[in-house]
């Protein structure tokens, strides 16, 4: 594999997979250019060695059809602006050839949404798992989708990988099309190393004490990272919606709140592995509840375990918040995957700044801090702490399968 900051891209045409599915409103104008200016690095050493670019990407889910609301085309003069060049657009990826072979060094091709073709995904089309013909139908989607990858492969001389957000899926501009060029001629873009080395530091270069903190509503989503993880942290701190399925586990009262009744004895089971581990498990002892789930609902701080009936929990009380200080401080390294309460209600954003500024006080303290998953980045966005801790991930799910200790189809395929 190559590298990408020793590689002399002059005259080469460079095809790179980065990630631009980027959030849109409704008049198609781009929300949270995060994704764009993290390929920036990579796309403007391409151009400034007198190489040319060609970009390719997926946005939302068309489910292989061509669907204009999640066009390329809406964002070509975002990408023009952050790049400061003149972005062409070519609107079918399949047909772009004629427009690649005529790019000049330090020129930019847009190609359409990748997605709009099943054969980025490998997928088959219409027919259900259960149908005996499925098979047969998915062995051929995966010749398809070798085909399709190689006609990507043919627009350039050189593979690049920046599309950290998407290396967990074995797509055809993610993994495949990594096979149709040799060692020398494919590697990961600047944004791909930062954030293997982030992963890295968090799984193989562990200074402690280590505090992950995971939050979010559901339990089931974070067994897998919560297991792994149980083998390598000294302080576990579960928080966010999940608290209020342990408490009921453990025969507590939780009004209205969000729970997971068929997962009450996997919580009872993660405590139990937590205690013979000798891992702190750090659970919520007190919430903010809420008569309604509203930023303008009546509130009441009351025990995670004692809440009134017709009340749920929406945030971490003042006790739980002090709790996951004290954890979070001392640390020197840290992970954070998921919210503390219902950030997005200004009213119940307490526990999730709480957990922010505790990082952010470690990691002035020498922690390495690694923040990832949507509404993780999006709290310190909101705070305006991204800059104070010591990386912000871009992939949510890729980051979650990485921590689990799985191998990245993306990485794997350009390493």
């Amino acid at each position: 594999m190559a590298k990408i900051d020793n590689y002399n891209f002059a005259g080469k045409k460079a095809i790179v997979r980065v990630d631009f599915n980027v959030p849109l409103d409704e008049n198609g104008h781009i929300t949270d250019d995060t994704r764009i200016r993290g390929a920036l690095p990579t796309l403007k050493k391409i151009l400034a060695d007198g190489g040319s670019l060609i970009l390719m990407s997926h946005m939302g889910k068309p489910k292989g059809k061509v669907n204009m609301k999640y066009s390329l085309s809406q964002i070509r003069e975002d990408v023009a602006k952050a790049l400061g060049t003149d972005v062409k657009f070519v609107p079918d990826c399949m047909k772009a050839a004629e427009a690649a072979a005529e790019l000049k060094p330090g020129e930019v091709l847009l190609l359409e949404n990748l997605r709009f073709y099943p054969e980025e995904e490998g997928k088959p089309v219409g027919i259900d798992k259960e149908d005996p013909a499925y098979d047969a139908a998915k062995k051929e989607m995966k010749e398809r989708q070798k085909e399709f990858a190689k006609t990507l492969a043919s627009y350039a001389d050189v593979y690049v990988n920046d599309a950290f957000g998407t290396a967990h899926r074995k797509h055809a501009s993610t993994a495949v099309i990594a096979d149709y060029f040799d060692n020398d001629s494919k590697m990961l873009g600047f944004l791909m190393e930062k954030e293997v080395q982030a992963v890295d530091n968090i799984l193989k270069d562990i200074k402690r004490p280590f505090t992950a903190i995971m939050g979010g509503s559901k339990v089931s989503t974070k067994i897998g990272i919560i297991e792994n993880l149980m083998n390598k942290v000294d302080n576990l701190i579960l928080c966010g919606g999940m608290t209020y399925t342990f408490a009921k586990a453990q025969g507590g009262k939780i009004g209205q709140s969000i729970v997971e009744d068929d997962k009450l004895d996997l919580a009872l089971d993660i405590i139990k592995q937590a205690k013979e581990k000798g891992v702190n498990l750090i659970l919520g002892t007190d919430c903010v509840a809420a008569d309604s789930f509203s930023n303008d609902a009546k509130t009441i701080i009351c025990p995670a375990n004692d809440i009134p009936d017709g009340w749920e929990g929406l945030d971490a009380g003042p006790e739980t918040r002090k709790a996951f200080e004290a954890a979070i401080i001392p640390s020197k390294t840290i992970l954070w995957n998921g919210p503390a309460g219902v950030f997005e209600f200004d009213n119940f954003t307490a526990g999730s700044r709480a957990i922010a500024e505790a990082i952010v006080k470690a990691t002035e303290n020498g922690a390495f801090s690694l923040v990832g998953g949507g509404d993780s980045v999006a709290c310190v966005n909101k705070f305006g702490l991204a800059d104070s801790v010591s990386y912000v991930s871009t992939g949510g799910g890729a980051l979650l399968e990485a921590i689990e200790g799985k191998t990245l189809p993306g990485v794997a395929a350009v390493q």
